[in-house]
């Protein structure tokens, strides 16, 4: 949550993100802090590279958990939510599910309490289905490839 946050003040995002308006805030920060902007030697490059950084890995992760985005993408979701767990990690409030099917998403704010129940429950997918999946702000991960 800690870095959904950070980005969202970063692009000025008050509550929920919205693609358009986002992409020109984006625009905007990288024509202020482009790193060739700034003369070689200056001060302000360096930092300049960091908040460049900064902004573009931002705006990745914000267009990535974008309703918009989401809605697009519900169908692939709905598959992959569907062929079932094989694999899971929790770090912090960040819980990590790989699927059958090779696609790997991220839950943010999961507490342990709510991470033990899952791994404690007699049908992990099902209690997902229940109190994680339709609860909790997430994004894919990754994507590894699966042969058939």
């Amino acid at each position: 949550m800690k870095r959904i946050n950070e980005y969202k003040k970063l692009f000025g995002v008050e509550n929920t993100i919205e693609l358009k308006p986002l992409k020109k805030t984006y625009r905007d920060l990288v024509k202020e802090w482009h790193p060739d902007k700034f003369q070689a030697g200056d001060d302000r490059q360096a930092e300049a590279e960091i908040q460049s950084r900064r902004i573009i890995d931002g705006y990745h992760f914000l267009v990535s958990i974008a309703p918009e985005t989401i809605s697009a993408n519900s169908e692939q979701y709905e598959e992959s939510i569907n062929s079932g767990i094989a694999d899971f990690q929790h770090k912090g409030m960040l819980l990590e599910i790989t699927f059958m099917d090779g696609v790997t998403y991220e839950y943010f704010g999961v507490s342990k309490p709510i991470f033990i129940k899952m791994i404690n429950s007699n049908k992990l997918n099902r209690f997902a289905k229940r109190s994680i999946y339709p609860n909790y702000t997430f994004r894919m991960a990754k994507r590894e490839n699966v042969e058939a």
